[in-house]
């Protein structure tokens, strides 16, 4: 069981307004749409887009809180980073087709209009998609202390990769952002993974990765 981060609805009742949703084509689908991505998208989206930028949403904190057995969180007010990437005509069906298994059948993430900050123009917030983890549903382990969360991600792999990678591919995303972004749960799971590393014996590629 790997642990994969997530973030719980806690908006306020009354978010700032954003420009509205495009119209759709005339198959019902958006002529553009955004998806906001915070974890493995932020670096693998692996769909086609057609525009990308970092920002953030608020009313969602990021956390170590879901577990699933193929890939690799949940409740506190906070803001989160990540990237929202543009789909435009034809990109936003297959976008949506593959993010449905990627994201829902697979990582069991229920589907959340957010209101997305870019991190270049955040008085001009946008529309997107964000893929979101309850406590609903069935992956969801709940909190856990920093230690238990490093000791999981260093013992544990899936069809994705080590769980090793997709920490510290988060944390060198957070600082490529800069020192306005803070993700106080991230830097603790790190702190402890890199206290507790000698004790493992990971695979060759996970050492490669540190």
């Amino acid at each position: 069981m790997k642990q994969a981060s997530a973030a719980q609805d806690t908006s306020p009742a009354s978010p700032p307004a954003s420009p509205p949703a495009q119209p759709p084509r005339d198959d019902g689908e958006p002529r553009a749409l955004w998806i906001f991505g915070y974890g493995s998208l932020v670096w693998r989206p692996d769909f086609a887009y057609s525009d990308s930028r970092v920002g953030f949403v608020r009313g969602y904190s990021r956390r170590f809180w879901q577990g699933d057995t193929f890939h690799r969180g949940s409740d506190k007010m906070g803001c989160t980073w990540g990237v929202a990437y543009q789909v435009r005509d034809e990109q936003v069906s297959e976008a949506l087709k593959y993010l449905h298994v990627r994201e829902a059948e697979l990582g069991g993430y229920d589907t959340k209009e957010v209101t997305f900050y870019p991190q270049d123009t955040p008085d001009q917030p946008l529309k997107a998609l964000a893929y979101v983890a309850t406590p609903q549903n069935p992956g969801y382990l709940g909190p856990a202390p920093e230690e238990a969360i490093a000791t999981q991600i260093l013992a544990c792999q899936g069809f994705s990769g080590h769980n090793l990678e997709y920490l510290l591919r988060l944390a060198d995303f957070m600082q490529l952002c800069g020192p306005q972004a803070q993700d106080e749960h991230l830097a603790a799971i790190v702190d402890a993974v890199g206290t507790m590393l000698p004790c493992f014996c990971p695979t060759k590629q996970a050492l490669g990765l540190v």
